[in-house]
């Protein structure tokens, strides 16, 4: 068994998830922590710059409203110059707004080593609220009148080094603690991964040794770690079992030996008894064979033979008649003879022997013919049985020519068979197994089906269903069969006949006939007491004219 490969150990798989969270949990926190800071900077600076620019205004405010001389114009850069102290003050500019509403410069400070700021009069307005760059904050508050008029601006521009240098001190904080952090969780991981996963590699090396080993003796060492105990003791549970088990199959293999060696002798004799009845069996099956053959066979002939005697006792009458007309002709003859050679022969005898002779010959010829007709339909009839070569035949000729040679046996009773057929129905297959197997089935209505029954029906029918493919479907309105019965009836010697003359081998017959002499089908549909339907499908070939052959073709 190929072993699966190994992506993942509990120890990798502890350490990473561990510092995983770890990590995003610093890194959130500190993240949220450093933008509230940044944020929290950023808007001191901004109210701090809104702060000193609304007090400039103020204290300047009213010095420029009231108008200022050359010499306040020199203080006031005096005092300006005083806001040196503010390292972080880039430019501040103070505007006078004349009547035109021109700006007019009245003071100005910038930060050594920095460039004066000049905004223009139609973009100081933008200034109103602090705007802030990456490296300054700037910000313009108007100076009004009492009439509410603008007399002026003030403009600062104040630098946010100090703020980036905090925010850079901050980050560098943050990371340096998150840093910390991680490598000591780091640590505490590597000693929680050790105490976890050196009982879980201990019990696995325990069971390898043990399967290894099959040494089902051996039991795990207890843990300090709960769930790792708990599944010790489950496998020591399911050791202990394997092991109560393996001495159970051991004990059972030890008693098999020695019921193994009592046996071979038992076995060896059995066989050779065995042998002898499978030899008797196999005698007694072959003959039971032959004598079911030998009793198929017997009962064709029987069948033909009842044919034979029904066709000689109807043959027997026409030529009886014939037999009787000629004797009398004879008769005559002698008399019209007798009277010719003594020269007493009268126009009347000789007029009255023509008539009878005429009606004579009428009853000869006629009686002659028919015997003649059943001679040819049980010639045919014989031939088919005893005929297992194809030929091609009119089938409804066919099964006339076979109630012809059933007359004698129905019309002593008063049933009616209907032919349901194409008079030009023209095949080619073997006609002797459809003789038999019509014959069986309406001699099996006869005495079976129609049993206490003064009249039957019979319906034959018979039609192509495909060009190679014929269906043939019988049926009677006689007593049906019952469900025990129709399971078995194509089983040999299955009779409701038994002492009374039935053999049980018709329908065993009938069955053969279809599947092994036509290669078709045939099944069964019955209800007691509501007849019996037969339905044969056989492959034939379809005459491609419809007509008979003529003879010596």
């Amino acid at each position: 068994m190929s072993q699966p490969t190994v992506q993942l150990s509990i120890r990798s798989l502890f350490l990473w998830v561990v510092m995983a969270i770890a990590t995003l949990s610093l890194i959130v926190s500190a993240g949220l922590t450093s933008y509230n800071q940044i944020k929290h900077y950023r808007e001191t600076l901004r109210n701090d710059v809104v702060i000193f620019a609304d007090l400039l205004g103020a204290i300047y405010g009213d010095m420029i409203i009231s108008g200022l001389s050359d010499h306040e114009e020199e203080q006031l850069d005096g005092h300006l110059s005083k806001l040196a102290a503010s390292p972080d003050l880039i430019n501040l500019r103070i505007y006078e707004q004349d009547e035109a509403g021109d700006l007019n410069p009245l003071a100005s400070y910038t930060r050594e080593g920095d460039f004066p700021a000049t905004p223009k009069q139609t973009s100081i307005g933008q200034y109103f609220e602090p705007v802030m760059t990456a490296d300054a904050i700037e910000i313009a508050r108007a100076i009004e009148n009492q009439q509410g008029r603008t007399a002026g601006y003030v403009y600062i521009k104040f630098s946010t080094q100090r703020l980036n240098r905090e925010i850079e001190q901050a980050i560098f904080t943050t990371v340096a603690v998150i840093i910390v952090i991680l490598a000591l969780c780091l640590i505490v991981s590597l000693r929680m991964q050790k105490l976890i996963t050196q009982p879980i590699e201990r019990l696995g090396d325990f069971l390898s040794n043990t399967s290894r080993q099959r040494d089902y003796s051996a039991r795990a060492e207890p843990t300090n770690i709960r769930e790792i105990a708990d599944l010790s003791v489950s496998i020591n549970v399911m050791l202990s079992r394997v092991q109560e088990y393996v001495q159970k199959q051991r004990m059972a293999e030890e008693q098999h030996r020695k019921l193994n060696a009592s046996l071979e002798d038992m076995v060896s004799q059995r066989t050779l008894a065995l042998k002898e009845a499978n030899r008797e069996l196999i005698q007694t099956l072959e003959k039971l064979h032959q004598f079911q053959r030998q009793i198929v066979q017997n009962e064709k002939m029987a069948s033909l033979g009842d044919m034979v005697a029904g066709v000689a006792h109807e043959v027997n009458t026409p030529i009886g008649l014939g037999v009787t007309a000629s004797t009398m002709m004879l008769d005559r003859l002698a008399i019209i003879q007798k009277e010719f050679e003594s020269k007493t022969l009268k126009a009347s005898t000789m007029a009255r022997f023509l008539t009878e002779s005429q009606e004579n010959l009428n009853i000869i010829y006629r009686n002659l013919n028919r015997a003649a007709e059943l001679i040819s339909s049980f010639k045919q009839v014989a031939v088919d049985q005893s005929s297992e070569n194809d030929r091609i035949f009119c089938f409804s000729q066919l099964v006339n020519e076979i109630l012809l040679s059933l007359r004698p046996r129905l019309k002593q009773v008063e049933h009616d068979i209907r032919v349901d057929c194409d008079p030009a129905l023209v095949i080619k297959t073997k006609a002797g197994p459809i003789n038999q197997i019509l014959i069986n089935l309406i001699m099996n209505s006869v005495i079976h089906g129609f049993e206490d029954m003064d009249h039957g029906e019979i319906n034959i029918i018979a039609e192509m269903m495909t060009p190679t493919k014929m269906k043939l479907i019988y049926k009677d309105n006689g007593k049906g069969i019952s469900n025990d019965i129709r399971k078995r009836i194509f089983d040999p010697f299955v009779t409701t006949k038994r002492g009374q003359g039935g053999s049980g081998l018709g329908m065993h017959l009938v069955y053969n006939l279809v599947t092994q002499a036509l290669n078709g089908t045939i099944t069964i549909t019955s209800e007691e007491g509501n007849g019996v339907e037969f339905l044969i499908i056989f492959p034939v070939e379809s005459s491609e004219s419809g007509k008979l052959p003529l003879k010596g073709e």
